[in-house]
């Protein structure tokens, strides 16, 4: 993919200003969009003085056009329970109109394709691990419908393209994520703890803490999303880590780090929250030779400077 024009949409996010990184190191020219409703502008302050990096601010739900592209990843939208059930509506419409705006891009300039879809796909899985042959079980109508269901449409729009256009598109499931430039205040399970840690604060656990959840470093991640854009694989492929955590676990290993001595207030789980949620990456391993490398405990120490700094900015 070196030395190709890529349009990354969601370019400000977490993992999209990640993968903007890792796109630019390959020697590529890239034009980032967002319209900054959950992207943060921060996260792409250290390009500023990149030549070969472009932003623009501006909403895919409408039809655009920045020019001729080689490739299209899409990464625009609300990506935790915090920001998609406050921007349901927008959330629907990214994961439609946005979708299909970016996909007649890539069908326009003959330019290659990758959505990134999601674990939430599954909804509260009655297979485990999932395999991406599990159709999922998702309450198409509940307070977390708007994303699952945005992200069910947008890999139907995806296949349709590939099927009816010959667009060379891609679909990556991905679960659970981490890393800097994380939300500090998104509702994720690790922000959310990492957060109230390093503040000294009572650790929120939902439910008894007994739901699993398996975190993937963010470089570990940009890394198997990348392989999968050069394949030849059309159908959903996960790429996730599949060390299976208890938020228990998880909240332990962080109190841990931390050096936190703080209590942990279990409070009533929200409805339709996974009960558990572990990838098979059987196809990332066979088909692009990836698998996660940074264990918890070390992508966890990896991040905690990010959230100090989040910490200290919340004092000034």
């Amino acid at each position: 993919m070196a030395s190709q024009t890529i349009l990354v949409t969601g370019a400000a996010g977490f993992l999209g200003s990640h993968l903007c990184d890792a796109l630019l190191a390959e020697g590529n020219d890239v034009l980032g969009v967002d319209n900054l409703c959950t992207g943060n502008p921060a996260n792409l302050e250290h390009l500023a003085g990149e030549t070969r990096f472009r932003f623009e601010e501006l909403d895919i739900c409408k039809p655009f056009d920045l020019g001729r592209v080689d490739f299209v990843f899409n990464f625009a939208s609300p990506a935790s329970p915090v920001d998609y059930m406050r921007l349901g509506i927008e959330t629907l419409l990214v994961g439609s109109a946005g979708t299909l705006n970016t996909l007649e891009l890539a069908k326009k300039y003959g330019a290659g394709y990758l959505h990134a879809s999601t674990s939430e796909c599954y909804g509260d899985p009655e297979v485990h691990p999932q395999v991406e042959s599990y159709w999922g079980n998702v309450n198409p109508i509940g307070p977390r419908s708007v994303y699952d269901e945005a992200k069910r449409f947008s890999e139907a729009a995806v296949a349709a393209y590939h099927r009816y256009h010959g667009v060379n598109t891609h679909l990556v499931r991905i679960f659970n994520t981490y890393g800097p430039r994380l939300q500090a205040n998104d509702g994720r399970v690790i922000s959310n703890l990492m957060m109230q840690a390093l503040r000294g604060e009572a650790l929120t656990i939902y439910g008894d803490g007994s739901q699993t959840r398996s975190f993937c470093y963010c470089s570990d991640l940009i890394e198997g999303i990348v392989r999968l854009a050069k394949s030849d694989e059309h159908l959903p492929t996960n790429i996730g880590n599949p060390v299976e955590w208890t938020i228990l676990e998880c909240a332990k290993e962080i109190q841990a780090l931390v050096g936190s001595h703080c209590e942990i207030a279990f409070q009533p789980l929200p409805q339709d929250d996974p009960k558990q949620r572990k990838p098979d990456i059987t196809k990332a391993r066979t088909l692009l030779g990836w698998e996660p490398k940074v264990p918890l405990r070390e992508g966890l120490a990896k991040s905690l400077d990010y959230f100090k700094a989040c910490v200290e900015r919340e004092k000034q």
